[in-house]
């Protein structure tokens, strides 16, 4: 499937593809492969306006009518998985199984806001005025902003629109500046669900502002955007949330990790090698659910080690299109300048660093390959808690000697600002227990013999502390779409006052 036919199959005309201002690279190649055009400052406001008229029509649909739409998105999805999937990998770089399966989540997330078209339910509230009841009720939440990064650029996407739709909100989408085309892919998509709705769907759902800082900053700033959904780094979470905390809006964040396993004695280091393996090498380590931290009991420390960086060097690198390529591309050359400065103060902080060297420059001289990187650090230092989007697995090791040597190890865990996921390699129930109790890990996700994973469809995929605190896809996540409002009906001939007051005469 060449890039043509991708662009037919997902319906990207040329208009919209070339003749932009904004050149669009693959990281494969550092290639040109379209010209899109940017917005403004006063398009975006136009295109906040027009979702801010469709939401007026559409939050009166039936909540399961409007599941109905997402459930069209999922079969467009279904139908042009395999052009979305490779679209993404050669916009992103990650390696098509990844690109694939990112397309899968987008098809998991309407099947899952298809279910909960019918679920947004209140309580009724117990009263303690007599012939009285209290309700909960909520309402569709309004208009709905968007931002999303380059590592995943279809699927939060679709964490958001799928609920967001279900619960009576339109849509503006700020996709990264480096992943227009799959962007303007999934309006396509979601064009050819509206096509197929039997009833009457507003224009204007779905609004897509492609741009730099200054578009995400209209987004950000304007008051008829009731929610601003941004995935991304700590440092854009920084500027995002004071903005938009200042007009009293909603943040839902989801943002960088620097994320950690520990491996303790009992651990199986098979299952451990695997997964440090796909989680730190994966999307060339550039997830925000990357393993980026090892902090390995000392008594098993050098075996593992040992066993990665036997593994590491064989870990097939090149295109993400070809088959059995596991490593592809960093996302460009600030990327990859970024991973060496890394590694470079992670030596003079003492590691001791293997791998990390650009590799396949002769047949791709405009794209970054690099082995992935192993530093063993002498203890956490500075650069350590610091996210770094790339291939870098830092090693530490907690003391065996020790009186709480896990004690310490979940101390070292939780030393960093960021909080989105987490996991144990151990057979000991104590240890599992004791890294998910109160007293454990402090991220959002925390796994046991699995790697700092996304908790799936369904599992509210989030984090804390800098990481921003923001539930996306979970059973309750529907919610920050809506707002909630409380319902009192006097169905009594009286007028009692609650907590026993009386004013004036009875």
């Amino acid at each position: 499937m060449n890039l043509d036919s991708i662009f037919a199959d997902l319906a990207l005309e040329a208009a919209c593809r070339q003749g932009g201002e904004r050149a669009v690279y693959t990281p494969i190649d550092g290639s040109e492969i379209a010209r899109v055009h940017d917005d403004d400052g006063a398009s975006a406001g136009q295109k906040i306006a027009a979702a801010e008229a469709a939401f007026s029509a559409w939050r009166m649909t039936p909540a399961p009518r409007r599941g109905e739409l997402i459930r069209l998105l999922g079969e467009e999805l279904r139908a042009h998985k395999e052009a979305l999937g490779r679209l993404v990998t050669l916009e992103s770089g990650k390696i098509l199984q990844e690109g694939m399966g990112e397309v899968q989540e987008m098809i998991d997330i309407c099947d899952f806001a298809l279910g909960l078209s019918r679920q947004l339910y209140g309580l009724t509230i117990a009263s303690e005025r007599p012939g009285h009841r209290m309700m909960e009720t909520w309402h569709p939440l309004g208009v709905c902003g968007v931002i999303s990064a380059f590592n995943f650029p279809v699927a939060v996407w679709s964490w958001n629109f799928a609920l967001a739709i279900v619960c009576g909100n339109p849509v503006v989408w700020k996709p990264s500046e480096k992943t227009p085309l799959t962007a303007l892919a999934c309006q396509r998509l979601f064009e050819r669900a509206v096509a197929r709705f039997d009833g009457e769907v507003p224009d204007n759902l779905l609004q897509i502002l492609i741009g730099a800082r200054e578009v995400g900053e209209a987004l950000v700033d304007d008051p008829r955007v009731a929610l601003v959904s941004a995935t991304g780094s700590c440092r854009m979470g920084r500027e995002v949330a004071p903005r938009v905390a200042a007009r009293f809006a909603r943040t839902l964040l989801e943002l960088g990790g620097n994320n950690a396993m520990i491996v303790a004695p009992s651990a199986d280091l098979a299952l451990a090698e695997r997964a440090v393996t796909f989680s730190a090498v994966g999307t060339a380590g550039q997830r925000c659910t990357s393993l980026r931290r090892l902090i390995a009991h000392g008594d098993i420390a050098a075996e593992l080690v040992a066993r990665l960086k036997a593994v590491y060097a064989g870990v097939p690198i090149g295109s993400p299109l070809d088959d059995g390529v596991l490593l592809g591309p960093l996302m460009d050359e600030t990327a990859f300048d970024n991973m060496q400065a890394a590694l470079a103060r992670a030596r003079d902080e003492g590691g001791t660093v293997s791998g990390g060297k650009r590799v396949l420059a002769e047949q791709y001289p405009n794209a970054y390959y690099v082995t992935p990187a192993i530093a063993e650090m002498p203890a956490q230092t500075a650069i350590v808690a610091e996210e770094t989007f790339a291939p870098i697995l830092y090693v530490m090791q907690y003391d065996t000697a020790a009186d709480d040597d896990l004690g310490e190890a979940i101390a070292m865990h939780n030393a960093v600002p960021q909080g989105l996921s987490s996991c144990i390699f151990t057979n000991d129930m104590r240890e599992a227990e004791r890294f998910l109790s109160s007293e454990g890990s402090d991220c959002g996700i925390a796994n046991v013999n699995i790697g700092p994973s996304g908790a799936e469809i369904g599992g509210a995929f989030g984090g804390e502390k800098e990481t921003g605190g923001g539930r996306e896809s979970g059973t309750e996540a529907w919610k920050t779409y809506m707002r909630r409002a409380t319902n009192t009906i006097n169905y009594s001939a009286d007028l009692p006052l609650a907590q026993g007051i009386t004013f004036g005469s009875d």
